[in-house]
């Protein structure tokens, strides 16, 4: 049985990033690994374009041994923190999310996941949050990350989930990829709550359609089952924060219960979480409406404010509110 957590009432205002309360998982993640690293001598931190900055500067000075700064050089940032696994050590790896999905893809699928080492890689600037354009969207990585034998695919909600997971990540079994944005996003849940790799969190109950989110999907669908419950629709949200393995239980639980499923991500629809609920669904013959939300992949996203991107592309709060209004017809 999946638990519900009390999330943010009201709904979202995202224009200029005015948001309820918000934080980053980028700062707040290696602040959390700073302090695992206190206690735990196998924690190692491997950087690409960075490392003398901000928090992974703080981290550097603290523990200047086991921080390694390889330059703007990701395929070979991976193979050193395979090597360091294979010591006996637990990398974290962070960068831009496109060149960690993609530059890297051959050293991930052969160095990481194919011998099944305990590499973290942290994915920064996710979806459209880079707000850099097409080269530096990170709008694949779902589709590649999740097919990776051995690999966990993890999209925490906000910032505190991040950290919990950080926390959970050190002694999971085998190669973590985890997806971060850019910058500062909503926090969603207003009260404390117990974290576990692989299981779903209820962020809204509703029995009239269900919404299954990832990431900042989630904030965007609170924030309009918070508005359409003033209609008297019900709607329920599922944190599917972690999309490889999936929650497969939570999943046949909607559809018996809602009948509708939507799925809301900040990437590509095809081989992204939509098609990762949709394959269960063929898989075992569960029918039920169903309508995917994210980027289409006919043609790269333009330039642009991500928030502005996301109502254009129809993920933002009032595109799902929208969605759900047609399932319902």
């Amino acid at each position: 049985m999946n638990k519900t957590v009390k999330t943010f009432e009201g709904e979202l205002e995202l224009g200029h990033l005015d948001m309820l309360v918000a934080a980053s998982a980028r700062d707040m993640w290696v602040e959390e690994l700073q302090e695992l690293a206190e206690t735990d001598e196998r924690i190692v931190f491997v950087t690409a374009d960075g490392g003398y900055a901000g928090k992974e500067n703080e981290f550097r000075l603290k523990h200047p041994d086991r921080m390694l700064p390889v330059g703007i050089a990701e395929m070979d940032q991976v193979g050193i923190a395979s090597g360091l696994a294979l010591c006996g050590k637990i990398p974290y790896i962070n960068g831009f999310g496109p060149f960690l999905a993609l530059r890297t893809l051959d050293q991930v699928h052969t160095n990481v996941c194919y011998p099944n080492l305990p590499v973290r890689i942290v994915n920064t600037h996710s979806g459209l949050t880079s707000a850099s354009g097409p080269t530096h969207y990170n709008i694949m990585d779902i589709a590649i990350m999740r097919t990776l034998p051995n690999m966990t695919y993890v999209i925490p909600a906000d910032a505190n989930q991040c950290v919990k997971l950080i926390s959970k990540s050190v002694d999971y079994p085998g190669p973590m990829c985890i997806r971060i944005a850019r910058g500062a996003e909503p926090l969603v849940y207003t009260e404390d709550y117990d974290y576990e790799i692989g299981k779903a969190i209820i962020a809204h109950e509703g029995n009239d359609v269900t919404v299954v989110a990832c990431g900042c999907t989630v904030a965007f669908a609170v924030s309009a089952a918070n508005a359409l419950e003033k209609e008297g629709i019900g709607v329920r949200v599922l944190d599917m924060h972690t999309v490889r393995p999936l929650d497969k239980q939570a999943i046949r639980d909607a559809i018996k219960d809602t009948g509708k499923i939507i799925t809301a991500e900040d990437a590509f629809v095809i081989n992204g979480l939509g098609s990762a609920v949709s394959d269960l669904m063929a898989d075992e013959g569960l029918q039920a409406k169903f309508k995917r939300l994210g980027i289409p992949n006919d043609e790269f996203p333009p330039l642009g404010d991500s928030y502005e991107l996301y109502a254009h592309l129809g993920y933002d709060p009032e595109g799902i509110k929208k969605a759900i209004r047609e399932i319902l017809e």
